[in-house]
């Protein structure tokens, strides 16, 4: 997926989402493409963040260390919630044009 997906989305994509001071946090790009992985698959929130943490498919697409501790699976939760907001829905649909 990383090979043919790859730049799709970026995290500049969804800086208007985060605020800008304090710890940085999980990639949103990351958060992006285990979504779609976990839709394809089928998972549930803790089983997608499980495979983030142990499955080395999911390390390699997503740019992530092996030894990368991941996320808890509430990430997930808030992340598509700011996906549906009205203002992230449509900040991520204008922020990249179709190639």
């Amino acid at each position: 997926m990383r090979d043919r997906l790859d730049g799709l989305w970026c995290d500049d994509d969804f800086a208007d989402w985060y605020p800008r001071d304090g710890r940085p946090g999980i990639s949103p790009a990351q958060l992006a493409t285990v979504c779609v992985l976990q839709f394809l698959l089928g998972l549930s929130d803790r089983k997608a963040a499980e495979a983030v943490r142990c499955r080395i498919d999911f390390k390699y697409a997503l740019s992530m260390e092996l030894d990368d501790p991941g996320f808890h699976h509430s990430v997930l939760a808030d992340f598509r919630e700011r996906l549906t907001s009205d203002d992230g829905a449509a900040a991520f649909s204008t922020s990249r044009s179709p190639a």
